[in-house]
This record gives C-alpha cells, sequence and structure tokens, in this order.
C-alpha cells in the first residue's frame, strides 16, 4: 500500500519514471498484480512509452481475474486508439466487447469508434450510440466516445455536446483522474477545434 501511494504522489506531480519505478518495485509482491500493472501502463503510456504499457495491460489481462479482463483489455485499446495505432486499437477492443458483461455496450461502441478510424465501414453507429446512452457508461468515459460515434455519423451538433460534456465532467475530477484521461482531452480538444473550423465555413 505504501507503495502505491507513492507511485499516485509521483503521477500527481507527472513524474512518471518514477511513477513506473514505484509499480515496478511492488509487482513481486503478487498483490493485485493486474491492478499494478494497470498502473503502471499509465504511467509508461504518459512517458510515450506505449509497448511498455502494451506489456503491461496485456499481462493485466492475463493474471487478472476473468471479471477485470475486458477493462484491462479496453485500456490497451484506448491506448493504442490515443496513438493512432488503429488496427492494434480494433484488435485490442475486439478482445474486450468479447470479455465484457456490464459495460459491453461501451466497449462495442469503442470498437466502432476505432474501426471507423482504421478505414472500416461501420453500420449502425446510431444504434449503438442510442445503446450507449442509456446506460451508466455512458455518463462518464462514454460521453467521450459518444462524442467520437457522433462525430464520425457527421452529427455535429451531438459530436460538440458529447465532448463539451466529457471535457467538463473530466477537468471537476481528482488531479490523478485528470492527468490519466490527459490524452482523452487532448484529443476531443482537437475534435472541437476541427468542428468549429468546419461550421466556420
Amino acid at each position: 500500500m505504501l507503495l502505491r501511494q507513492l507511485y499516485l504522489a509521483h503521477f500527481e506531480q507527472r513524474q512518471f519514471q518514477e511513477a513506473v519505478q514505484a509499480v515496478e518495485q511492488s509487482l513481486p509482491l503478487g498483490i493485485l498484480a493486474d491492478v499494478l500493472h494497470q498502473d503502471a501502463a499509465r504511467a509508461a503510456f504518459a512517458l510515450g512509452d506505449i509497448d511498455r504499457a502494451a506489456r503491461h495491460l496485456r499481462t493485466a489481462a492475463r493474471v487478472g481475474p476473468a471479471s477485470r479482463r475486458a477493462f484491462h483489455w479496453w485500456t490497451l485499446g484506448s491506448l493504442f486508439y490515443l496513438s493512432g495505432r488503429y488496427r492494434d486499437a480494433v484488435g485490442a477492443l475486439s478482445r474486450a466487447a468479447r470479455w465484457g458483461v456490464r459495460d459491453k455496450p461501451l466497449y462495442e461502441a469503442h470498437l466502432a469508434v476505432a474501426r471507423c478510424a482504421n478505414g472500416e465501414r461501420v453500420t449502425g453507429l446510431g444504434r449503438m450510440m442510442r445503446k450507449l446512452a442509456e446506460v451508466p457508461a455512458g455518463q462518464g468515459y462514454g460521453r467521450f466516445v459518444l462524442g467520437l460515434l457522433a462525430y464520425h455519423h457527421n452529427r455535429s451538433v451531438d459530436a460538440r455536446t458529447h465532448l463539451e460534456a466529457f471535457l467538463l465532467r473530466t477537468s471537476e475530477r481528482p488531479a490523478v483522474a485528470l492527468i490519466a484521461l490527459d490524452g482523452e482531452c487532448r484529443h476531443a480538444e482537437s475534435l472541437l477545434a476541427t468542428l468549429s473550423r468546419v461550421d466556420a465555413h
């Protein structure tokens, strides 16, 4: 627990290399190993070390309980998506959607977004938006995914509404969560700027 507190302190101070080291010191203890690998992945991603983050998340999915497996694959897919590695994102998010239960609509919607970004033709985006909006996950991180879906579905007003709601909600979260969602926030802001330029014409 002390090492995890040290990790959180380093992460909050954006000392990501030290945060990774603190987590990796905890791994030999074998306690909540998948959670520790998830922590290490977030810090590695913040450092820009995508491959290191991916290794930790694949291990988390392998050693963690079945109930958390989908979450680890979804996190990996999210990191790949934010890194522009859309084909890899599709692979990871496909596994998340297959293993997912409670948050399955979120995983399926995020998979559709990655497939669109990968240049694939995806149908049923409106249906996926409705399904995601109806579940609790659609009110949190799901607002980000709903914004992306709406963007790919050429529904600019809805895209703007969801992305702005996501940014507002995220800004009210604790510092650690805000840092962990930095990539999503930058992506949302970039899409909003694109929508504003389109509207200006």
